[in-house]
């Protein structure tokens, strides 16, 4: 059995709790774009959630959907794709250019939405990243990078939703031993916080986009939630 990887070191600052840019700043610039991502360091996220996918000719590509208005990521060249306009002068990164521009500010976290690609993204991850780590509802691809790169931090994620999340918490720990758990906030409860302890895994909980609703996460002791508006939490 592949065990967990330790806590990668914080950056400066860091209380502990983690305020977790989900795909950037959303609410004021384009999701998944270098400039998003920059406005939420400014706004104070301790860590930036983003999502990859594998150009045809092997560039891992910033990008939530597997397509773009006009691609499918996967069957066109960075070429093509770097040359698109998303708006507001924004383009779509590629992901070690995004490490680099984010350095020792802030944990990257990374998760995996083409399929197969875990070996491009860890190669990546390990030539640009300061601190990093890889998670993905395809906890098959993340059995796959605990034992490529069983030293790499690494999260499942859990769906809103799901019977039985508890268990599922539980299977996935047994097979894969990751780091991280990311829940949909609705299947955090008492109960489940009581599993994960035990366990000996952190939560992180998606999406939150309430102050009143991140307070009540934080009283359970996830260790981080994330949102679409880090200003939501600067009082956390």
């Amino acid at each position: 059995m592949v065990s967990a990887p330790p806590l990668s070191p914080s950056p400066a600052g860091h209380t502990g709790f983690e305020r977790v840019a989900h795909r950037g700043a959303p609410r004021e610039r384009l999701e998944n774009t270098l400039p998003g991502f920059l406005v939420a360091l400014e706004r104070g996220a301790d860590a930036i959630e983003l999502d990859v996918h594998l150009t045809k000719d092997g560039v891992v590509a910033v990008h939530h959907d597997d397509f773009t208005s006009r691609y499918p990521i996967a069957e066109t060249s960075w070429g093509e794709l770097a040359s698109l306009d998303l708006g507001q002068g924004a383009t779509i990164p590629r992901l070690d250019d995004v490490l680099a521009a984010i350095g020792d500010r802030a944990t990257v976290y990374i998760e995996l939405k083409g399929r197969g690609i875990e070996g491009a993204v860890i190669d990546v991850a390990r030539a640009h990243g300061r601190q990093y780590a890889l998670h993905s509802f395809d906890h098959d691809a993340m059995a796959r990078v605990a034992n490529r790169a069983p030293d790499i931090a690494r999260g499942v994620l859990l769906d809103r939703g799901i019977p039985g999340p508890v268990e599922v918490m539980r299977g996935a720990v047994d097979r894969i031993r990751p780091r991280d758990v990311w829940p949909h906030w609705s299947l955090v409860d008492a109960a489940f916080m009581d599993a994960a302890r035990k366990l000996g895994t952190r939560v992180i909980a998606w999406t939150v986009n309430s102050t009143e609703t991140a307070r009540e996460l934080q009283a359970f002791g996830v260790a981080g939630v994330c949102t679409d508006d880090v200003r939501l939490l600067v009082n956390l």
